[in-house]
């Protein structure tokens, strides 16, 4: 959902994410969910062929979009903002029918695993909007310079960072250079990530969005530090 994969590595090395059938399941409705959400129609399909290539059942897919139905009139798009451990700073995206419950559920999260909310602002200022798009491979040197007639703000990690309104362009061109996208999205950016001294406290940090992320309200998750 977030860009978290890099630091999800370390979890993974730490033995922190159990492969279990049913946690498949979950990250495939997560998925689902999310396409729905955004009610992208290519979205939507690249989803359900992916919880379809884990094996999950058809009513179980079909039970996801008729909750969605069922529910979509009463939701309402919120934002929560706070510190999760080691003072890393996290903007929550949520869609709830429930706005309450929904905040108490995620500050239960904050109080079991590590954290607080905060205010309204209290984080937000920290972030900016940019348009991250991963790609299958590292980018020479030469197309990274042809990128950057099209926007290309900054490389790193086989994502390339450019401003929102040059996302489809950029996206545009990664493609007809024959590179593979593996996501691309609007996401915020943290100007002042904090800086963490091990992959144990990484993995800490790692535990609280995991957590977030799988809550059935929860959108997007985006946090600010490194190692």
């Amino acid at each position: 959902m977030s860009g978290h994969s890099k630091w999800a590595n370390i979890k993974n090395r730490k033995g922190a994410v159990d492969k279990k059938r049913s946690e498949v399941f979950t990250r495939a409705s997560k998925n689902i969910m999310t396409a729905l959400r955004t009610g992208g129609t290519v979205a939507l399909k690249t989803a359900i062929d992916q919880a379809k290539s884990v094996n999950m059942p058809r009513e179980n897919i079909e039970r996801l979009q008729n909750r969605y139905e069922e529910r979509k009139a009463n939701l309402v798009s919120c934002r929560f903002e706070g510190f999760g451990p080691h003072s890393v700073p996290l903007v929550i995206e949520v869609e709830t029918d429930n706005k309450n419950r929904t905040l108490g559920e995620i500050k239960l999260l904050f109080r079991d695993i590590g954290g607080s909310l905060g205010s309204e602002g209290s984080v937000d200022y920290m972030f900016e909007r940019v348009g991250e798009i991963e790609i299958d491979h590292t980018l020479t040197d030469d197309l990274q310079l042809e990128l950057i007639d099209y926007g290309l703000v900054d490389f790193s990690e086989n994502v390339i960072k450019t401003d929102v309104e040059n996302l489809s362009k950029m996206e545009k061109k990664v493609k007809e250079l024959g590179i593979e996208v593996v996501r691309s999205e609007i996401v915020m950016n943290c100007k002042q990530p904090t800086k963490l001294s091990s992959e144990d406290e990484v993995a800490k940090v790692m535990d609280l969005i995991d957590a977030l992320e799988e809550h059935d309200d929860v959108v997007n998750v985006f946090s600010g530090f490194e190692l």
